[in-house]
């Protein structure tokens, strides 16, 4: 019964968050920040992650069809296909579910637990709409461009294994990159991510402004959120991928 109260919160949140912001310049110097705080800032773990993570991807295919049987443009192939369709949306989401979430819900939790959001109703401002409405905007605005650089990278930071490896030659991993290329599945993986985008902002400032207690409510809350998060990530792109793909 508790799950069917904490949806019906959620939901009614969000009803809040999107409403008319009160001053529209306030509202744009909010978004600035959070395209920082949120995007600009995760933009370097992304790019690392995603060049390392692309080269074990096109190595380790490479050592699981070693067969002379198989072209090696296979291994451009299947990397590019793993890349595109659930590297770069699907696990870099879940790292800034981590790494995003658990700092929106510290950020307003402890906003809440020193009644800093009780003096902005107080002053008749929609706490809701002033904290979280930036937060939707930017994630939405810039995370499908960082898992455009994630794609990128990954890709690139295979073809990178294979010439210092020697494993298999650039030249055979550009041909599997442009062997039955679909654009398709770059449109599929950038609505995964705005959904994506959608629960990795929304969920953490749900737990974080309707947390109770003191700091230790708000460290449960953001390990809480991160967990939520995460879940519902992978359900969403269970249902995107039945949807979009079947």
């Amino acid at each position: 019964m508790i799950y069917i109260e904490q949806i019906g919160k959620y939901f009614m949140m969000l009803g809040r968050v999107f409403t008319k912001p009160q001053k529209p310049k306030i509202f744009y110097e909010a978004l600035m920040k959070e395209i920082e705080d949120l995007g600009i800032k995760s933009l370097g773990i992304i790019m690392f992650i995603s060049f390392f993570i692309g080269g074990v991807i096109a190595l380790q295919t490479a050592l699981n069809l070693d067969s002379p049987f198989i072209p090696d443009s296979l291994i451009g192939f299947a990397a590019k296909r793993s890349i595109i369709l659930e590297f770069a949306p699907t696990f870099c989401s879940i790292i800034l579910a981590g790494k995003v979430g658990s700092y929106i819900t510290s950020s307003i939790g402890t906003m809440r637990v020193t009644e800093q959001i009780d003096a902005l109703e107080v002053m008749g401002i929609n706490s809701i709409n002033f904290l979280v409405l930036p937060k939707v905007i930017a994630a939405l605005f810039f995370y499908p461009f960082l898992i455009a650089v994630a794609m990128a990278l990954g890709i690139f930071g295979g073809w990178l294994a294979g010439v210092l490896s020697g494993l298999f030659t650039g030249t055979d991993y550009i041909i599997g990159i442009q062997t039955d290329f679909k654009p398709f599945l770059i449109v599929y993986a950038l609505i995964k991510t705005l959904v994506f985008s959608f629960l990795i902002t929304t969920v953490p400032s749900y737990h974080g402004y309707f947390v109770k207690g003191g700091s230790i409510a708000v460290g449960k809350a953001s390990t809480q959120a991160v967990v939520w998060t995460t879940i519902l990530i992978v359900i969403a792109n269970y249902i995107l991928t039945q949807l979009l793909l079947t």
